[in-house]
């Protein structure tokens, strides 16, 4: 499932429990772009979309330098930091790692 964020306060909560990916994009990011197509195919994880121009705290506060970039987050914490364009196998890769962790 895909959401997109619209409260900065909501991402700890969205990110809480289980494995799941942040994905800090711009609008006019063409990588980003090519990415949102992945990612509204996957279906094992919950997705938190994160305009790092809307959101730009948030952006800081995890170090956001470009985008795309992928955060996947486990129980709350972030877990890994992916920057640039991913496979859906890389990121399912990724995702069944924190899993088995």
């Amino acid at each position: 499932m895909v959401k997109y964020l619209t409260k900065e306060e909501e991402l700890f909560d969205l990110v809480e429990k289980g494995v799941n990916l942040v994905e800090y994009y711009t609008e006019w990011c063409g990588p980003c772009k090519m990415l949102s197509n992945i990612l509204e195919e996957i279906d094992y994880m919950d997705i938190i979309k994160v305009d790092a121009e809307k959101f730009q705290n948030l952006a800081v506060k995890f170090g956001i330098m470009s985008v795309p970039t992928l955060c996947f987050f486990k129980d709350g914490v972030m877990a890994r930091k992916e920057i640039g364009y991913r496979t859906p196998e890389e990121i399912k890769d990724i995702y069944k790692k924190l899993v088995d962790d």
